[in-house]
């Protein structure tokens, strides 16, 4: 299975079937935070949506169609990063993340993300990684922002999110601009 240590606090593993507690128990105490940008968070109403997920990711990794990784700080589950596509013709990622309340304010994400771009093109070949995030989801955006990705655009009502659309930006980076020595 894939586990990467990016420090002595964060690991990166691929998400099995034993994380499906901790996963379901996370989400459902961040539930109100969370559901504030991500549309599927009132579809995970119990453990076996979870593991259910959690297979889905597996079949995609195997697949070479997904990279999904629960974000593991000082051992325990603090969120989700993963290529939630690929374009292998293109050889483009697609890059999203969530991250639990209580985890905020640590540097994970942006030492998960340095991470996942190092993967995706240093190991998976990749050219391109994009990340998308809603106009007015601050927090989420300033991670490509502050990791030199370019915003190439806005996507009008791009998003369902429960009773109304979101638009979203687009970010994208090249591994030409990819500078993984700089260290964040």
């Amino acid at each position: 299975m894939f586990t990467f240590e990016i420090d002595e606090e964060i690991t990166l593993k691929l998400l099995n079937e034993s994380d499906a507690e901790e996963m379901f128990q996370l989400i459902d105490n961040c539930r109100e935070y969370l559901r504030e940008w991500l549309g599927w968070i009132d579809g995970t109403k119990n453990v076996y949506d979870s593991k259910q997920f959690i297979k889905g990711c597996i079949r995609l990794y195997e697949e070479r169609q997904g990279l999904t990784l629960g974000i593991f700080f000082h051992g325990k589950l603090a969120g989700v990063i993963g290529f939630n596509s690929f374009d292998w013709t293109n050889r483009i990622g697609v890059i999203g993340y969530w991250l639990g309340n209580q985890f905020q304010g640590e540097g994970i994400m942006t030492r998960a993300v340095i991470a996942v771009i190092d993967y995706g093109f240093q190991q998976l070949g990749l050219n391109r990684i994009e990340i998308r995030a809603a106009y007015e989801n601050y927090k989420s955006r300033a991670i490509p922002e502050r990791l030199g990705f370019m915003q190439e655009g806005q996507i009008r009502q791009g998003e369902w999110l429960y009773d109304h659309f979101v638009d979203l930006i687009q970010y994208g980076l090249l591994a030409s601009e990819w500078d993984s020595e700089r260290g964040f």
